[in-house]
């Protein structure tokens, strides 16, 4: 009897050490994934919060015919990444803190969901080699993309699942406090860089980079930029020549028909005092000429045009109009047409 008494004690002992173990473990591998999810939404957000007008442009990719037929959608390609960025990077702040853990939980894996859907899209059909899933900070391929995809669904069935041991950082009221302030911030930071610059530049045409370096092979690295070109109204190649010269002012409107009518008044000022300054002043576009010659005149603007891809224009400065100063190829000074008094010419 005492024997069976003691087998007895002894596998239920065991018993509960083992669900003891396993609640641990459970505990642990919850916790890392709340970790790695909310961390990696935190991230994924802010390197677009930062620049949303690149969000937008890749938006309206997706949306183009060529991909997903969604060309209605098109207009409203700033105000969904907006949107979406805030939920990322919210949904990212709120893991984290332990903010209604179960809603967040959910919000993560039906985004996660979608994601997967759109990078397994692009990767297998070849439509979007960059999905913009970290901004312009990290460039991923499209498979890249979707295995890192595969894996953050899979931490965040972890998270539905195991909710329960989501709890919130410190206290209830520090989770919804930090979390209405987080959103706070992050709405301002958006209105800030879209009424201006990004806060951030990742981008090769960032304030300090020599265009002709970043277009040469370094190390055996590829160059980072590789489609920049520039055409006079004769269509023949000046690149070479203005980026010699010392002292050069870029007026980049990449589309002049979507460029903010407001910035004239403020370009047709800005390029005079330049030119008074010995500055050979430039306006970037890729619209055609006889576009060109109607917002001239109308605007009285003394600038010559030069012709460039749209796409590399966006990329150049995510404003329209934009302004950007050289010297021998180098970028010293962008801005948005509202803050061309900051570019100190």
């Amino acid at each position: 009897m005492r024997c069976l008494r003691s087998f007895i004690y002894h596998r239920e002992n065991k018993t509960f050490f083992k669900t003891i173990l396993n609640l641990i473990e459970m505990k642990f591998l919850t916790w890392l994934s709340r970790v790695l999810v909310g961390a990696t939404f935190v991230f994924s957000g802010f390197v677009k919060l930062v620049d949303p007008i690149g969000s937008q442009y890749k938006f309206e990719e997706y949306f183009s015919e060529d991909v997903l037929n969604l060309e209605f959608l098109i207009p409203y390609a700033l105000p969904f990444s907006i949107m979406l960025i805030l939920v990322e990077i919210m949904l990212g702040i709120m893991l984290l803190v332990g903010y209604l853990s179960k809603t967040t939980s959910k919000g993560i894996f039906f985004m996660m969901l979608v994601f997967l859907f759109l990078t397994w899209y692009s990767a297998y059909y070849n439509k979007v080699t960059d999905c913009g899933c970290f901004g312009d900070a990290i460039k991923l391929s499209s498979w890249e993309t979707f295995y890192k995809n595969i894996v953050l669904i899979v931490l965040a069935v972890l998270l539905l699942a195991n909710n329960n041991y989501i709890k919130p950082l410190f206290s209830n009221k520090f989770a919804a406090t930090s979390s209405f302030l987080s959103l706070i911030v992050f709405s301002g930071i958006v209105y800030h860089v879209i009424t201006h610059l990004p806060i951030i530049d990742f981008r090769a045409y960032a304030v300090g980079n020599n265009i002709k370096e970043q277009m040469m092979i370094v190390d055996g690295e590829d160059p980072k930029i590789t489609d920049f070109s520039l055409m006079n109204q004769n269509l023949n190649e000046v690149m070479s020549e203005v980026l010699g010269k010392e002292k050069v002012l870029f007026v980049v409107m990449y589309d002049l028909e979507k460029s903010d009518k407001n910035g004239f008044e403020k370009i047709q000022e800005i390029s005079n005092m330049a030119i008074e300054k010995g500055y050979s002043v430039y306006l970037l576009t890729s619209s055609m000429l006889k576009d060109f010659t109607k917002v001239k005149r109308k605007y009285q603007l003394n600038i010559e045009p030069l012709f460039a891809d749209g796409t590399v224009l966006k990329t150049m400065i995510r404003a329209n109009p934009g302004l950007m100063v050289l010297s021998n190829g180098t970028i010293t000074g962008k801005a948005n047409w509202r803050d061309a008094e900051k570019l100190g010419l």
